[in-house]
């Protein structure tokens, strides 16, 4: 790429930034019955267009076949009539959410008669760089029109049909409620650059969410001179402990495997506490075989797990994003917790237990985003967390955490009211 195409790219985002910054002062200003009108027009439109956008998408799916993309891959690109359905339930349910911007947080009065509030308000222009999965868009200019800020949304190049096609439903829907097409705006180029000068666009983009491959998510960081949200990667546990319900167990730590194998909410390491393994794990093992399951286990419980194959170190702490897992044995539920701590990546773990102080200890001790107790850690998500839909997840502690919704995306100011008040 020559010097003049870098900067062209670079001259659009600044373009495309400056006018988002002009839709935010509109959305600033907006009643929450406006932006829910928007809302539930962009989901009307989806609705409408649903033929439009299988045909694009087809465009997308047919590309991403000739270019031998993985099979769960090519599952989170696909957009079926189900998930346009879901997106645009997912737009209603933010409409119905309590509109954040302005709510107080605190108030209180100084003795000096000094009226103290902490109001909630947009961060202005936020950018979101996400991979293959083209609902996203739609998610993430949902939940940015709730909670006032302008978006600019740059897929990846695998979805470029569908996520254009979502983007023209979208502006039809704010032309609908008289709202500026340019508080939502997609980057139309594949160019890589693009991601650079959206990361470094100082004093145009107030925060970039990166979506998307542990690669990505790191050139990002490097790049960025703007405030990043992010997590790294997903490696979610389920620790199965000496007083689990045998059944629950074993339906909780397939399914946690095999229902969206893709995604980062996945469970990718099993650990079973040694006196509960020999009950669960050939149970586990036959589901994990009819689901074509690769399991890799350690030497101690390698004989319960017919067909798995030996653990490497590697194993544990390693985002798989296929069907393939992790399963070790621990003496005891300090091990597990320990475990968690050296490998995980802070995003999701689980525990299955009957016990109440093994359930505290785990929830106190485990410092993830979420923390699951006899669910799956397929939970952690927006939606499921009544959030409508999520702008991502974050395993930051500042300022965000976990799944992000409308309420993630906002900051505060401080309204101080006095009455002639003069300080001396």
């Amino acid at each position: 790429m020559t010097a003049q195409t870098s900067q062209s790219v670079t001259d659009l985002i600044h373009a495309m930034a400056k006018n988002s910054r002009v839709a935010a002062r509109q959305l600033a200003t907006l009643s929450g019955a406006q932006k829910n009108l928007a809302l539930n027009k962009i989901a009307d439109a989806l609705l409408a267009n649903q033929p439009r956008l299988i045909a694009e998408n087809q465009k997308d799916l047919d590309q991403a076949q000739k270019d031998g993309l993985a099979p769960p891959l090519i599952a989170r690109l696909a957009l079926p009539e189900k998930k346009i359905a879901a997106m645009a339930q997912g737009l209603r349910e933010i409409a119905l959410q309590v509109d954040p911007v302005g709510q107080t947080i605190e108030a209180y009065d100084r003795p000096n008669g000094l009226r103290i509030e902490k109001r909630r308000v947009p961060l202005g222009v936020v950018a979101i760089i996400f991979e293959s999965r083209p609902n996203v868009t739609a998610d993430a200019a949902g939940i940015c029109l709730k909670s006032g800020n302008a978006c600019i949304l740059r897929g990846g190049k695998e979805a470029i049909h569908s996520n254009l096609a979502i983007a023209a439903i979208i502006k039809e829907g704010l032309k609908a409620a008289a709202i500026d097409e340019h508080a939502v705006q997609l980057v139309e180029t594949t160019d890589r650059a693009a991601v650079v000068a959206m990361a470094t666009a100082e004093g145009l983009i107030d925060l970039i969410i990166p979506r998307g491959g542990e690669g990505l998510i790191r050139a990002v960081v490097e790049a960025a001179t703007i405030p990043v949200i992010k997590h790294y990667n997903g490696i979610c546990h389920v620790y199965l402990d000496k007083s689990a319900d045998p059944d629950m167990a074993v339906k909780i730590a397939v399914s946690a495997k095999v229902d969206g194998v893709a995604l980062c909410n996945t469970e990718e390491c099993l650990l079973v506490h040694k006196d509960l393994a020999p009950k669960v794990l050939p149970r586990i093992a036959a589901a994990f075989r009819e689901k074509k399951v690769e399991m890799r286990a350690d030497p101690r419980i390698i004989g319960l797990l017919q067909d798995a194959k030996l653990a490497k170190e590697e194993d544990y702490g390693k985002e798989f994003l296929d069907f393939i897992i992790a399963i070790k044995s621990v003496n005891s539920i300090d091990e597990a917790i320990e475990h968690i701590t050296r490998y995980g990546s802070q995003h999701t773990d689980a525990i299955v237990t009957s016990d109440l102080a093994a359930a505290r200890k785990f929830t106190t001790e485990v410092d993830s985003a979420s923390v699951m107790v006899n669910c799956s850690t397929r939970f952690a998500d927006g939606g499921e967390y009544g959030l409508g839909a999520e702008i991502g997840i974050s395993t930051d502690k500042l300022h965000a955490r976990g799944p992000m919704g409308a309420a993630d995306l906002c900051t505060y100011k401080y309204v101080v009211l006095g009455n002639g008040h003069i300080r001396t």
